[in-house]
């Protein structure tokens, strides 16, 4: 995984060491849970699903972007994104990452990392956690760059537990945590 502006999680750190720390650290782990295998071990699935670890990054990727891009500063989503017509297929990530490669899908995980991470270091010299994103729901309320990190870390909580399982079936790895670096 890209160790760029990654956070580490701090035994007795502030609010947002901890928070950020958290986020990296379940980032680690699912790229560790993804890493390694080739084009038929990340489409594998675990009956009855049809979640596969290839369709985790996807979904993930769009998660990163959709999360910081949209709901921080309510702009438009990039490609691959942008030209989905989300309407008419809504699990488009998860079906077309059978398409891609191994590469393809790290590739596009990582620099979704990336640029959450750069709209996060912006946020936190300009608000911090504290600050509201300009993307307004129907109800008419906004969340605060610490909701959207708390919802992430809860995302990739849940995505990472999918695809420990997964993993676990293919090759018998285990574990909670990525190795030390």
């Amino acid at each position: 995984m890209d160790k760029e502006s990654a956070v580490e999680l701090p035994a007795a750190g502030d609010e947002v060491q901890t928070l950020l720390g958290a986020l990296d650290r379940n980032r680690r782990t699912f790229a560790w849970k993804c890493s390694g295998l080739d084009a038929a071990q990340l489409q594998s699935r675990l009956a009855p699903s049809t979640m596969t670890l290839g369709g985790l990054m996807k979904h993930l990727a769009l998660v990163e972007d959709d999360t910081f891009t949209r709901r921080l500063f309510d702009r438009e989503l990039g490609e691959p994104w942008a030209a989905v017509d989300w309407d008419s297929d809504p699990d488009w990530e998860w079906r077309t990452a059978a398409s891609d490669s191994p590469e393809e899908l790290l590739a596009l995980w990582e620099a979704a990392v990336r640029r959450s991470r750069a709209m996060v270091a912006d946020v936190m010299s300009d608000g911090g956690l504290d600050r509201v994103g300009t993307f307004v729901w129907p109800d008419g309320r906004s969340t605060n760059l610490r909701r959207l990190v708390v919802d992430l870390i809860e995302e990739y909580a849940r995505h990472t537990g999918h695809a420990d399982l997964i993993r676990e079936s293919i090759d018998g790895l285990v574990g909670e945590g990525a190795p030390a670096n």
